[in-house]
């Protein structure tokens, strides 16, 4: 073993010394210093504007000194990468095509280009910012993407986009004025962490991946913000959606996460729950939105525990045939629950009814919003539960908790998106 270690640092020591590093000048070529490089060289672009659509079809370093200019032309792909183990760094890299058929991108990650690495660069005014297709193990850190801001947003393409990958690490990133900053299809294993995701129609859109990490990411000032559909085995942990214009955080058609941790504020839907079955919701601080929850479409054997309603207009908007249950365990707090504490045990003693009879009406006829505080809805509100048979189908939770676990809720009150309230 002694020896074949002795051996393993000889050859390393041998590559190391035969990688060498190209420099590039302004007014030279970035391409041609790409074809004279062995793999594992360093081509290290000085500062300055290059003109140019790159192709990297060897395993390389591409490492811009100073944040040199690499721009496409407002044609095709400003790089494309078709080989494994390709590192891209230090650069801005901008006006690729708008060719949405074509998939133009900033950076153009080709099938087969495994390992590639993208780190602290800008890339800006491209259609996509990274198209990522059928490769493993890329790492997407610490860039800053912005997208073609004058175009309408269906126009233009999304920031990062996956598609069929595996092992993604997709860290520190800011991507705004893009379609979708992330999104993510039929890609499994991916981590996305501590990412800024705003500005856009999506934060991130998921469809068709499983075994997903998305942990300690900002997504705000989106139509949606976190958009999870046709998933399962996600783990969404410890993120803050806030400020979103339609949602904070959807899960549709969704079996087998975990959703915990998360601060959704100020949304117009803090989350959207659609067709979503077997999950573990908990945790997570739902406060002033104007719909905390909208749950429909069959959306039930889900695990609720241990969450904050706070100071949403509607706490729960549920359509369904019978009720639903929510924390049989431990319960979770409402903060327009009515009921008492008798015996101290910070636990209510009348089970929390998130919709009643009214509630129905007022979805069904909006104009009974403006009869709210009449003596005669607040009759039928009365009547309707002193009769069962005039009661509507509604999350129950049988162990109200009297106070939050969240204790920074007041740090979220009023952070709406604009014109929303």
């Amino acid at each position: 073993m002694r020896h074949a270690g002795i051996g393993l640092l000889a050859l390393l020591c041998v590559a190391s010394l035969r990688a060498a590093t190209l420099p590039v000048a302004p007014g030279q070529s970035i391409q041609a210093a790409i074809e004279r490089a062995a793999p594992g060289d360093v081509v290290e672009v000085a500062r300055g504007h290059y003109n140019e659509n790159l192709v990297i079809a060897k395993a390389l370093t591409l490492r811009g000194i100073q944040r040199p200019t690499v721009s496409g032309g407002l044609k095709g792909d400003t790089i494309r990468v078709t080989s494994p183990d390709v590192v891209i760094e230090g650069l801005i890299v901008r006006d690729s095509g708008d060719d949405l058929g074509a998939q133009n991108a900033g950076i153009y990650i080709r099938p087969g280009a495994d390992r590639a690495v993208v780190r602290n660069c800008d890339l800006t005014y491209n259609l996509f910012g990274l198209w990522i297709e059928k490769v493993k193990d890329v790492r997407i850190e610490h860039n800053i993407i912005t997208g073609k801001r004058d175009y309408r947003s269906p126009s233009r393409g999304n920031g990062i986009q996956l598609y069929n990958t595996t092992g993604a690490q997709i860290i520190g990133n800011e991507v705004s004025f893009v379609r979708d900053s992330i999104y993510v299809d039929v890609s499994h294993h991916a981590v996305f962490r501590g990412n800024r995701l705003h500005h856009s129609r999506y934060g991130t859109h998921y469809m068709n991946s499983y075994y997903n990490l998305w942990e300690d990411n900002d997504v705000y000032l989106n139509r949606g913000g976190l958009a999870l559909m046709e998933v399962r085995e996600q783990t969404v942990r410890n993120n803050r959606a806030w400020a979103n214009s339609d949602h904070g955080i959807m899960l549709r058609t969704i079996q087998d996460s975990v959703v915990e941790n998360n601060v959704v504020a100020g949304n117009n839907r803090g989350f959207f729950i659609y067709d979503a079955e077997y999950n573990t919701l908990r945790g997570n601080l739902v406060v002033d939105n104007i719909v905390g929850v909208h749950l429909s479409a069959g959306s039930k054997n889900n695990v609720v525990e241990i969450n904050d309603f706070v100071s949403n207009r509607e706490q729960v908007r549920y359509v369904g045939a019978k009720d639903e249950l929510w924390g049989v365990k431990d319960g979770n707090h409402w903060s327009n629950y009515l009921g008492w504490d008798r015996n101290g045990d910070a636990i209510g003693d009348v089970p929390y009814e998130a919709n009643d009879l009214v509630d129905r009406l007022s979805w069904q006829h909006p104009m009974v919003k403006l009869l709210l505080g009449s003596p005669a809805v607040q009759t039928l509100r009365l009547v309707g539960q002193q009769f069962p048979l005039l009661r509507a189908p509604s999350v129950v939770d049988p162990n109200p908790q009297m106070q939050p676990k969240n204790n920074n809720w007041r740090e979220w009150l009023g952070r709406y998106f604009p014109g929303s309230r």
